[in-house]
């Protein structure tokens, strides 16, 4: 980099040394390995292909749940609009979120699908059908010719639901398969699955209270090329929630990683790790939902940063 300047009449020496400190600064945000710039918003490699997804999704559990509430409607497709208008891509949903697809639909009907949208279901046996069924169902309540990943949800009869989707993309009717799992649950089974079946992705918890998948679930899916989809960002709500009841306040070095609300924090906490593809949260406020977009945008913290982050938090 070539750091010298030209001082001008009109720029004093002090003006001219913020500039070089300010330039050498920037020279030295962290970058991150399957990062890619689209603008200033940040994306990851999905791993052995060539599409790259933002790292900020948007989930649908129990927030798309409202079925035919004109009023609710407007405002879930409003939410829509404006997560593809910042860049948006990945929506996960499941036929265990009641009726979070016909929601979905309604909204995609009157938006069009977008180029970025990342159409991410999964199939479930206590929602009764074939997997076949299940996907087929999905589709036409989403209104999209097909999903770009389907999951089998929480592991339910994971062998042969699993079996199902690899004959799908091998069909070329979905681009990638996985497996879910939350709250920290079975991960002794994830870990057998992931280091056993040829998956795409896997989606887990993983926030900043709860790392277990640190230990196991992360390195294994860095070594197999798998995906990783982070649920539950913010612990069901409760960490946002129980910090602004405290009235906890940001440390002040948070702003060097472009944090200046918790969701910043706590969703950049997530995806600043190399392993992790993609974080999900969910909102029904536009307001929750512009900050949970600008967690992805750069800087990132970098990994010396993410201890720092974890020490604070664990104080608290």
């Amino acid at each position: 980099m070539n750091n010298s300047f030209i001082c001008s009449n009109r720029l004093t020496r002090r003006h001219c040394l913020k500039l070089l400190a300010a330039a050498m600064a920037a020279s030295l945000l962290p970058v991150f390995p399957g990062f890619a710039a689209g603008g200033a918003r940040l994306q990851k490699t999905i791993p052995n292909s060539n599409k790259v997804l933002p790292v900020i999704g948007m989930g649908t559990w129990r927030t798309f749940n409202v079925g035919s509430d004109a009023k609710l409607l407007a405002a879930r497709t409003e939410l829509v609009k404006t997560f593809f208008e910042l860049g948006g891509g990945m929506i996960d949903s499941s036929p265990m979120y009641g009726s979070a697809a016909d929601v979905m639909g309604h909204a995609l009907s009157q938006l069009g699908i977008a180029d970025s949208l990342f159409a991410a279901e999964k199939v479930w046996s206590p929602a009764g059908g074939s997997a076949h069924e299940q996907v087929a169902d999905l589709q036409r309540r989403w209104n999209i010719p097909q999903f770009n990943l389907l999951q089998v949800h929480n592991l339910s009869d994971w062998r042969e639901h699993l079996a199902v989707l690899r004959e799908l993309k091998v069909a070329g009717k979905v681009s990638y398969i996985g497996i879910t799992t939350s709250h920290g649950r079975r991960h002794r089974e994830v870990e057998q699955i992931m280091a056993a079946e040829n998956i795409d992705f896997v989606q887990l918890t993983y926030n900043i209270v709860e790392r277990e998948a640190e230990n196991r679930l992360l390195p294994l899916a860095a070594e197999k090329g798998i995906a990783v989809i982070a649920n539950r960002p913010y612990n069901g709500g409760s960490l946002i929630k129980n910090l602004k009841r405290r009235g906890e306040r940001l440390p002040g070095w948070a702003a060097e990683h472009g944090c200046t609300t918790w969701a910043e924090f706590l969703l950049k906490f997530i995806v600043s790790h190399t392993a992790v593809s993609c974080a999900i949260p969910a909102t029904t406020q536009l307001e929750h939902l512009q900050e949970n977009m600008r967690a992805g945008v750069n800087p990132m913290p970098s990994a010396e940063n993410r201890k720092q982050m974890v020490r604070f938090f664990d104080a608290l």
